[in-house]
């Protein structure tokens, strides 16, 4: 499907600004991606394909900036990330019916949001609060979130900080680390289950220029991030633009099965 160069551009506005919020807490986007994608896609095969493509995009910079300011701590990612990979392939594989992918994808975007906005109400700010778990938790929490991400097409960061957060599994800024790590590999993961199961589906022209638009937008998210800017407010807005967006996908495409 060829878009319009009007509805291109304001998809690239959407993308620009979707990078920007979410970058600067860790995450991907693609939450966001997939829900503008439903108002100027058909097939729901390019949504999921273009929404893990732009989410590898953002996360990589992203990750490699944490990396290079010391927030990265593989030692303690890896947990997450070993059951995870395996969890989010599967998911990917799955070939959903339209209606179902869709009823999924709308209660995951209403959930994240309530996570993420009672998040911003129990930040933890110093890592005196941080609690210690027992390390199978880890592989337990990565595990079910990769499976869920696979199988709705993100990367899962957004499902990922906002339980970590709560749980003050570590300090704000490991948590957000972890969140661009989780969905970097994750998303390679989803990318390779789409490709085995044949539905990997990327239109050239409207792939690359959506992955330039997050790739400017991300870079200057996490520059934002970086500068020690707090991230509540934006946590909230983006909340907010997440449910309003979760209950659009729902009301649009999931009460067709009612």
């Amino acid at each position: 499907m060829l878009l319009s160069i009007e509805s291109l551009v304001l998809l690239c506005l959407g993308f620009f600004v979707i990078a920007t919020l979410y970058s600067s807490v860790g995450f991907g986007g693609g939450s966001s991606y997939l829900a503008l994608l439903t108002l100027f896609f058909v097939s729901f095969f390019a949504i999921r394909s273009i929404a893990l493509i732009c989410n590898l995009v953002v996360v990589s910079g992203s990750t490699y900036l944490y990396f290079k300011n010391g927030h990265i701590r593989l030692r303690k990612f890896i947990p997450f990330v070993i059951t995870s990979i395996p969890m989010a392939f599967l998911g990917a594989s799955f070939r959903l019916k339209e209606q179902v992918f869709f009823i999924i994808l709308g209660c995951s975007l209403i959930v994240s949001a309530i996570f993420l906005a009672w998040q911003t109400y129990t930040i933890v700010n110093d890592t005196d609060r941080v609690k210690n778990y027992p390390s199978y938790l880890d592989y337990i929490i990565g595990g079910a979130i990769g499976f869920l991400s696979g199988l709705v097409g993100i990367g899962g960061g957004i499902f990922l900080a906002p339980v970590l957060n709560h749980m003050r599994w570590d300090a704000p800024i490991k948590i957000a680390a972890l969140a661009s790590f989780f969905i970097l590999v994750n998303s390679i993961s989803g990318i390779g289950g789409l490709a085995l199961a044949h539905t990997l589906e990327l239109p050239l022209r409207e792939t690359l220029i959506l992955t330039g638009t997050v790739l400017l937008g991300g870079q200057l998210g996490i520059r934002i991030s970086l500068k020690k800017m707090s991230p509540k407010g934006i946590k909230r807005v983006t909340a907010i633009l997440v449910f309003v967006v979760g209950v659009r996908v729902l009301l649009k495409n999931g009460l067709e099965l009612i």
